[in-house]
C-alpha cells in the first residue's frame, strides 16, 4: 500500500512537469539539488527503506549514467541493495538450537498449579497439564517451579498455625494483662473472631478465677450469641482460668475446644496480635487510673 501511493506521488508530479515551461523545471531541478546538497552535508547516509530503494533503482535504470550526478545514492549502494533483497528472498526463518520455549500461558498455569493446590508435586503438575492437552516434560515444570522460587510439595504442604485457624472458622480467646498509674494489675478477657477479626469484650477482673472466666462465657453467648453461630472450635492456651465448666459451655454450644501447646504464643497468632494492636495504639497512649476507667477505654476502642 505505500509503494502504490509512492507510485501515486511520482505520476502526479511527472503529470504537473509535462504541462509546465522548461525555464520553470531547470530552476525546479537547481533549487532541488541544491536542496540536496544541504541534506547530505547535514546527514552522510539518509535512512531510506525497501519502497524507497525498489522506486530509487527503478528510475536509476531509466536514466542514463550521466543524469545520476548527485543523487544521495551510488551505483554501489544499488547493487548492495539488489544482494541483500536476493538474500532475503531466499533465506529460510532461522531457529535458535534447542528445545523452543515454553509459551508464557503455560508458565503461568503451571504456577498458578502449584500456589492453589499445595500438595502438587512436579509430577502432580505434569500429569494434570497432559490431561489438559499440554504435553509438558516434568523436568521443565520442574525448572518451571524453581525459577519461580516454588519449594516442593512437602515443604508447602505444612500446615501452620494461622492457615490452620482459618480452616476451622474458629474463635480466640486470650487475657491481656494492663498495669494502672497505681500499680494495680487488671485482667482483660476477649475473643476474637479468626475469620471476620472482630473482638468481642468479656469483662475486666483483677483475679480471673475458673467461675469468673466461666460466667464471662456465658454472658458472651447471652449478649453476641447470633454472631458467633458460624463459629466450630475455640482457641485458648492451657491457663488455669479456663475450667472444665468453660469449655462445656462452647462444647453445649458446638465448638470444638483447641488448646495451644504451652508455652506457644504463635499458636494463638489472632489474639496475641491483637494485644500488641491493643497496646500500641491506647494503652501506651494514655496511663490507666481505675477499673472503670479501663473499661470505658476499651470498649471505646472495640467499638471503633
Amino acid at each position: 500500500m505505500r509503494m502504490c501511493r509512492i507510485f501515486y506521488k511520482l505520476l502526479s508530479a511527472m503529470a504537473r512537469l509535462a504541462v509546465r515551461s522548461g525555464r520553470s523545471k531547470d530552476l525546479e531541478i537547481i533549487v532541488l539539488r541544491h536542496q540536496l546538497a544541504v541534506l547530505r552535508r547535514q546527514n552522510n547516509r539518509p535512512a531510506v527503506d525497501d519502497d524507497d530503494r525498489t522506486l530509487l533503482a527503478a528510475i536509476a535504470a531509466a536514466l542514463p549514467r550521466q543524469l545520476r550526478h548527485g543523487w544521495i545514492v551510488t551505483p554501489d549502494s544499488l547493487l548492495r541493495w539488489h544482494r541483500q533483497r536476493i538474500a532475503r528472498h531466499w533465506t529460510k526463518p532461522h531457529r535458535p538450537p534447542g528445545r523452543p520455549p515454553t509459551a508464557t500461558t503455560i508458565r503461568e498455569l503451571i504456577v498458578e498449579m502449584a500456589t492453589d493446590n499445595p500438595t502438587w508435586g512436579y509430577r502432580r503438575i505434569t500429569g494434570e497439564l497432559h490431561r489438559l492437552g499440554h504435553p509438558v516434560g516434568a523436568s521443565t515444570v520442574w525448572r518451571i517451579l524453581k525459577k519461580n522460587e516454588i519449594k516442593p510439595a512437602p515443604d508447602r504442604a505444612t500446615v501452620t498455625w494461622t492457615q490452620f485457624l482459618r480452616s476451622q472458622t474458629a474463635i480466640a480467646c486470650d487475657f491481656a494483662t494492663i498495669d494502672t498509674a497505681l500499680l494495680r494489675r487488671y485482667y482483660l478477657l476477649f475473643f476474637i473472631d479468626v475469620t471476620s477479626r472482630e473482638v468481642f469484650y468479656a469483662g475486666i477482673t483483677t483475679d480471673p478465677t475458673g467461675p469468673w472466666t466461666t460466667q464471662a462465657a456465658r454472658n458472651l453467648f447471652l449478649r453476641h450469641g447470633e454472631r458467633l453461630g458460624a463459629a466450630r472450635a475455640l482457641v485458648r492456651d492451657r491457663g488455669s482460668q479456663f475450667i472444665d465448666s468453660f469449655d462445656e459451655i462452647f462444647r453445649t454450644e458446638g465448638l470444638k475446644i483447641l488448646k495451644t501447646p504451652v508455652r506457644t504464643p504463635v499458636a494463638n497468632a489472632f489474639a496475641e496480635r491483637w494485644i500488641g494492636t491493643l497496646r500500641r495504639e491506647l494503652l501506651d497512649r494514655t496511663i490507666i487510673w481505675n477499673h472503670r476507667q479501663l473499661e470505658r477505654l476499651v470498649v471505646d476502642y472495640i467499638a471503633h
